[in-house]
This record gives C-alpha cells, structure tokens and sequence, in this order.
C-alpha cells in the first residue's frame, strides 16, 4: 500500500492542488495529515481531491475546529482524529501528531513502524531503531521548497517528493 503523507498547507491552495495531483498520479491509496490546514476549506479541497480515506490531526493553527469537523464528516472520506491518531494501514503501525517532540518519543517507543509529525516545517526522514520517523516538510512553501511525502507499507521506505511551488494570483512564488 503506498500512503501519501502532507502536513502545514497554511491554506496555501495552489500549492495543495499541485500536492494532491501528485499524490493521485503516484498512486497512494490512502492519505495521512500531519496538522495546519488553517482554515476549513481546506480540509474539504483535501478531501474533494484525494477519494481514499484521510486521516488528519489538528495542527495548533487550525483555525474552527468545529468546522473542521463538520467539514471531516461531510466529506465522508476524512476522519479527524484530533491531537494524536494510532492507524493500522498496509499491515504497519503508524503514529501521527503535529509535533516534533512528541513524534520522537513515539518513534524511541518501538510501537510503531512509522511515525509522522510536521509542525517545523522541515522535510525530514529518519531511522530510530526500528521506527521510521518522518516529516513530509511543508505543503505551504514559506520556509523553503514544499514537499510531501510517500510511504511504501511493503518496503517500509518513506520518500520525499517536491510540489510545484505556485504563487498566488497576483503573488510571488
């Protein structure tokens, strides 16, 4: 099973479509979010493009968290886990939350196959024991070069892939 993994869009949507056309043309089957989607909206273009299952985690600049809800179950493909989520796809454990610190005690555990966080911003991919620790780096684009990433269940191997950096009309890339 090949697993997308997107964290900190910060309603950068131009970015977001190009990330999510990616995911689609590679194939994954399913779509984990690492937090900071900002506005609700955004959820819903998450799960407007990309038809497998989603499962997200609050950021701390999720803004609304009761229409991020609302939106997650509207969608019918999006479930909202909220600070933390524990998932079982392709036959691994995978852990996810939104920070840094807490995704490198989850990964020293040994629980998990994958663990998955965002929140600094910097695509990052690294082994702890037995555990890949992984952040995909930044939809958003702000602090460098966006990127997303792509877990392979069978081969336990996490890549990182760039998005197309996309200015906003009337912006600057």
């Amino acid at each position: 099973m090949l697993i997308a993994v997107l964290s900190d869009v910060h309603d950068n949507i131009w970015n977001l479509a190009d990330a999510l056309e990616r995911v689609r043309a590679a194939g994954a089957e399913a779509l984990i979010f690492c937090g900071d989607f900002c506005a609700p909206f955004t959820l819903t273009q998450i799960a407007q493009g990309f038809a497998g299952p989603v499962h997200c985690v609050f950021g701390n600049n999720d803004g609304d968290p009761r229409l991020l809800v609302q939106n997650a179950l509207a969608a019918g493909n999006v479930t909202l886990h909220g600070q933390y989520a524990e998932l079982h796809l392709g036959g691994r454990r995978i852990a996810v939350n939104h920070y840094p610190e807490i995704a490198r005690r989850l990964a020293e555990s040994g629980q998990f196959d994958l663990v998955c966080y965002g929140h600094n911003h910097v695509a990052q991919v690294e082994q702890v024991g037995a555990t890949v620790l992984a952040n995909p780096g930044e939809v958003m684009g702000r602090f460098g070069s966006p990127t997303f990433g792509l877990y392979d269940t069978e081969s336990g191997q996490f890549t990182l892939h760039p998005v197309r950096h996309v200015a906003a009309a009337g912006g600057s890339p």
